[in-house]
């Protein structure tokens, strides 16, 4: 698969969105509530990224003819 600049908005475009949503969330008193949608946040672009190194792995194998 090719992953172009696409990934780095999908990124960064969930990163603005969880930035926006803890400060009103902290704005209103609800740190708890703040922190399950950082680490929601987190969690999302991990999923990406590991994905994305799933790829990686998986294209170097095919590359070098290992398994």
């Amino acid at each position: 698969m090719s992953y172009g600049v696409d990934v780095i908005f999908k990124i960064a475009a969930i990163g603005i969105i969880v930035t926006v949503v803890c400060q009103i969330l902290k704005k209103s008193d609800r740190d708890d509530i703040a922190t399950l949608v950082s680490l929601a946040g987190l969690v999302i672009v991990l999923t990406l990224v590991i994905s994305m190194i799933s790829d990686l792995f998986t294209s170097i194998r095919d590359i070098f003819g290992i398994y």
